[in-house]
């Protein structure tokens, strides 16, 4: 669920999912939150909502979401929520759910707590009815969680943390300030509705890293992160993902394909062919990438906005922790994080939102003879050295034309022609 809080999701919606919710998944449900203004009063529905169905509640406050799916198996829970609409502005809010053993949900169990959502569900009475219990040192047992799994001696080394004004506030430094580094932190005074405004890997542009070896710039509720070297570029999912990989390929722990999306640039394809690295390419969103990590076994993967999964130490995205094992890698080789950057050259990339006037209709102009037939001669001129993605938007009535090439000259032209295809293909269909 995703939508405006007290517009598109109401307090109504959170204590129905919180009832469907109970009935699905049972037994014990934890419920964490993110910084924004409505989070207090959706996530009380929802631990009402699932209480009224019969399960114990353990609201764990506001904690990062790889916070809440990393405790779910450590505090025996059968399910975890959250409530968070992660790099959104604060308006906005949502609700999601994991597994009892911090995974998303499976399309088949999600549509069965869909399905009961306004049904008339029994309810218990007296004793039947859950409890609901608060924990208060949910981010600590994170945190030492986080750093079981990962911590670089980094004494002496100037790390910059953006946490968003979001769900890292609190723990992220109180992770980071136990590996020695030398700290400065920003987007940490949360007021409820300056969560990701003007911060956060969503705005790292605005980011200032003079004087720091590396900064770190988590989004609303920290399970993604970019960063920046220490000339102040930025380090983007794709370039975090090639510097692990090849560490991960030199120490001998790098096992199954690389998993990344089709959004990933072409130079971190081309980087892994150089380095002879296997890589898996699936659909936008981590619940893909997840799931082609576990049939594949691999233990990298990730996406191009910083949501990045180490399967070794995490079962989703985790920014603080792709954080440190970025830390632990500059730390380990000596080198800055603008060299270990140079794994991978990224090609220049032009990316146009095609809107089509016909509601539904992006599918089939994308894939009318006029569209095709554009791409193909894009795809000759382009030759070895570009290529071209065409992505009707399943939620928008746009085609996502992505074109990258060497030049950047070629790659505008080209995104241009292709683009001007889709609209005169869209116009034809009206």
């Amino acid at each position: 669920m995703r939508g405006v809080a007290n517009k598109g999701l109401l307090p109504e919606d959170a204590l129905s999912l919180g009832l469907a919710a109970s009935h699905v998944l049972g037994g014990k449900i934890l419920v964490g939150r993110d910084t924004r203004l409505s989070g207090e009063m959706l996530a009380s529905a929802l631990c009402a909502g699932a209480a009224s169905g019969g399960a114990d509640v353990v609201d764990l406050g506001v904690l990062p979401t790889p916070g809440v799916a990393a405790l779910a198996p450590r505090l025996g829970a059968t399910a975890a929520g959250v409530v968070s609409a992660s790099h959104n502005p604060y308006p906005d809010n949502g609700i999601k759910f994991f597994s009892k053993e911090g995974r998303k949900l499976s399309p088949e169990k999600e549509r069965e707590i869909e399905d009961l959502l306004g049904s008339d569900i029994t309810r218990p009475t007296g004793s039947g009815i859950g409890r609901v219990e608060i924990l208060g040192d949910a981010r600590r047992m994170y945190a030492q969680w986080v750093l079981q799994q990962l911590r670089p001696p980094a004494d002496g080394v100037k790390v910059l943390l953006d946490c968003a004004n979001g769900a890292a506030y609190e723990v992220a430094p109180l992770v980071f300030g136990e590996t020695g580094a030398d700290l400065t932190l920003t987007g940490t005074d949360p007021t409820g509705t300056n969560i990701n405004e003007g911060c956060g890997s969503t705005h790292i542009e605005e980011l200032d890293a003079s004087g720091h070896d590396v900064a770190f710039a988590f989004d609303g509720d920290a399970d993604r992160v970019l960063a920046l070297d220490e000339r102040g570029n930025v380090v983007d999912g794709d370039r975090i993902i090639a510097i692990l990989a090849r560490d991960m390929k030199q120490r001998g722990v790098l096992s199954g394909e690389v998993v990344v999306t089709v959004m990933s640039n072409l130079g971190f394809f081309k980087a892994m062919e150089a380095m002879e690295i296997p890589y898996e390419v699936t659909d936008v969103g981590d619940r893909h990438v997840a799931g082609a990590m576990g049939r594949l076994g691999a233990s990298l993967g990730g996406e191009q906005s910083g949501h990045v999964i180490l399967s070794e130490h995490v079962t989703t995205g985790d920014g603080i922790v792709t954080a440190l094992a970025l830390l632990d890698v500059m730390v380990r080789s000596g080198r800055p994080l603008s060299e270990l950057a140079a794994a991978m050259d990224v090609y220049p990339q032009t990316l146009t939102n095609v809107r089509v006037e016909e509601p539904g209709a992006a599918k089939a102009v994308a894939g009318t003879e006029a569209v095709r037939l554009a791409v193909s001669e894009a795809e000759k001129r382009l030759g070895e050295e570009g290529r071209v993605l065409l992505r009707p938007s399943g939620t928008e009535p746009v085609v996502r034309v992505m074109v990258e090439h060497t030049d950047e000259t070629v790659c505008r032209e080209v995104c241009e022609e292709i683009s001007r295809a889709v609209r005169d293909a869209g116009k034809e269909g009206t």
